[in-house]
């Protein structure tokens, strides 16, 4: 999921920002609001991280966020 559709689809992400980042207060999620500069920002705060790592971080939950779920799985059949 891209930093646009995080922002427009913020009211059903920050769940899972909240899970992913423990140590986020209410206040922080209301002053993100979807913004990546924000997450950053207070990622950096919170965790006492560098910018780039809180960026690295923020970009990969927001890639998880495109496809939770795998397009194709494998299924067992007992078969080799």
């Amino acid at each position: 999921m891209n930093w646009h559709q995080v922002e427009g689809k913020w009211k059903q992400v920050k769940g899972s920002m909240r899970q992913q980042w423990g140590q986020l207060t209410d206040n922080d999620l209301e002053l993100i609001a979807g913004k990546r500069d924000k997450l950053v920002g207070i990622l950096q705060e919170r965790y006492g991280i560098v910018k780039e790592e809180a960026q690295k971080r923020a970009d990969e939950w927001a890639n998880a966020l495109r496809d939770p779920m795998p397009t194709q799985q494998k299924t067992f059949t007992g078969k080799s």
